[in-house]
């Protein structure tokens, strides 16, 4: 796709305003090192869940902005601190009993309790990269056992070993008494266990690039601070990561700004620029609270895309990222069928228009052309209105209401059918509540019912629409919403549905008809 840098330089979608900070930091010129360095961070003592996602997600829109404005070569790492001693055993893992023995020890060093791998943090950093492959992310993959054994970050362990006071003097007035008498930003590694150590450092030597602590037995115990040897407290560690690998960007959530402020401190005091950052806002559940992946009370990935695309999943990370948003099942139907509407007006858009359409953000600059001619909503209550859960059966509406639509030619229509009904079985059809309608509502639906008789079977959703709202009006319904809801109530056991005009385009007027028919009868629908 040709740039559009005037344009992109204007936009107001945020990755273009992250996109022109990080231009300008750089003074619009390639950086000494020959790049842009873009971060992500992952704790592989957990498996990727949708936060890794989203932070992944958001972070490559960015980069794709950036790459409108300039011609200079951008890198994406994500990181993965499995250097970090493992704290305590996950609740989603197997055989606890085992990894109770590791505890404190690098995940690198730690048994793989699937058994599929040479310790868990291999099986864990394994996971990641095949998540993030899933979803076609460009990224570069670094291990922090790596960069620590290797000698990649050795300059910069000795820069914190030199700033040892200074860093010091960051951290300490964070920390509670007890947690000062102890700390030290070096973690050494003990040469007997292995186990990365949480104790004081009592002496320093820089020209031998040591450190001393004192073991259970009282014996003091030197180790070098490079090679592997000492690991680095996180925000420590954070700050050096930076220093060392020069890193230009990385976004983070809400919870970790004072972390932020705390690493990009020390990261100075190293002789080096913070990256720009970008906080997020962190998501809620259901009610209201925040997501904990201890508790389980938010949505997996795997559940999201049961019920909606990846592209979907990708629209809600890109919309309003620094507000606090719900991130619960109920979400999903309309980030699906946003994603649609912002996908199916893309090429009708002039270039500005585009620039600041989701879909060019979601995929790279160039969305693709589909024609998907139905929502999820609509597919959901042709499910319960055919009361059928069989992609075939939604298909033979489907190819009447579209002529020429086959699943092997609309493979993404095809999708769509399969998530409204995966949603539709789960958490539509158990919650049904089929009521009576009240006199001026049964009058309504009679003069409805005559009107669908009488029309025309090929008569566009928009001129039934029309129809249903004159029906509507003639009934004096202040509120022509009371009179859609009351349909929807009645006809589909729910309070909120799609456009009607359109549902009865796609089911067939006379399928139309009988609903309502047998609605008036009294028929029991809530039996289906």
């Amino acid at each position: 796709m040709t740039k559009n840098i005037e344009i992109a330089s204007e936009s107001k979608a945020w990755p273009f305003q992250e996109a022109r900070s990080l231009l300008k930091r750089v003074n619009s010129q390639t950086p000494e090192k020959g790049h842009v360095l873009f971060e992500t961070g992952y704790g592989p003592s957990g498996l990727p869940h949708i936060g890794t996602f989203g932070e992944v997600a958001r972070t490559s829109m960015v980069r794709r902005a950036f790459a409108e404005l300039c011609d200079i070569p951008t890198r994406l790492v994500a990181f993965s601190d499995d250097m970090d001693g493992l704290r305590k055993v996950p609740d989603n893992v197997p055989n606890h009993e085992m990894l109770s023995q590791f505890l404190d020890m690098p995940l690198t060093k730690v048994p793989d309790p699937f058994g599929t791998h040479d310790s868990f943090g291999a099986h864990n950093n394994a996971r990641l990269q095949a998540f993030l492959d899933q979803f076609g992310f460009e990224y570069e993959f670094l291990s922090s056992t790596d960069c620590y054994q290797s000698g990649q970050f050795d300059g910069a362990l000795m820069a914190v070993l030199r700033e040892y006071d200074k860093v010091m003097g960051v951290i300490l007035p964070t920390l509670g008494p007890e947690r000062q008498a102890t700390y030290s930003p070096f973690l050494p590694l003990c040469p007997d266990t292995g186990k990365v150590l949480q104790v004081p450092i009592i002496e320093r030597n820089l020209d031998a690039g040591t450190v001393v602590y004192q073991n259970d037995a009282g014996a003091k115990v030197e180790v070098p601070v490079t090679g592997g040897h000492c690991k680095l407290q996180w925000k420590a560690d954070w700050a050096m990561r930076w220093f060392a690998l020069d890193v230009d960007y990385e976004m983070s959530g809400k919870d970790l700004i004072e972390s932020v402020k705390l690493s990009s401190k020390i990261c100075r005091i190293l002789g080096a620029r913070p990256p720009e950052s970008f906080t997020y806002e962190l998501f809620l559940d259901d009610q209201g609270k925040k997501i904990s992946k201890s508790i389980g009370n938010g949505i997996t990935i795997d559940e999201w895309l049961r019920y909606a695309s990846p592209e979907s999943l990708s629209l809600y990370m890109f919309q309003q990222p620094r507000r606090a948003k719900r991130l619960f099942f109920d979400v999903i139907p309309r980030a699906a069928d946003d994603y649609l509407r912002f996908l199916g007006s893309f090429q009708g858009q002039v270039p500005a228009e585009q620039l600041a359409n989701p879909a060019w953000h979601i995929h790279g600059g160039q969305p693709p052309q589909e024609d998907v001619p139905l929502t999820f909503a609509l597919l959901m209550n042709l499910a319960g209105a055919c009361n059928s859960e069989d992609p075939a059966v939604l298909w033979g509406f489907i190819s009447r209401y579209a002529p020429g639509a086959t699943p092997d030619g609309n493979p993404k229509l095809d999708a769509l059918v399969g998530y409204a009904i995966n949603y539709y079985r789960d958490f539509v059809k158990p919650h049904k509540q089929y009521r009576q309608p009240n006199d001026r509502e049964r009058a309504a639906m009679d003069d409805l019912l005559t009107a669908l008789e009488g029309m025309d079977p090929g008569l566009s959703g928009t001129d039934i629409q029309n129809r249903v709202y004159e029906i509507g009006k003639a009934h004096e319904f202040e509120n022509l919403r009371d009179w859609f809801k009351a349909l929807y109530e009645v006809l589909f056991g729910q309070s909120q549905g799609p456009r009607f005009g359109s549902f009865a385009a796609l089911y067939g007027v006379a399928e139309t008809a009988a609903l309502v028919r047998g609605a008036l009868a009294g028929d029991d629908l809530a039996a289906e």
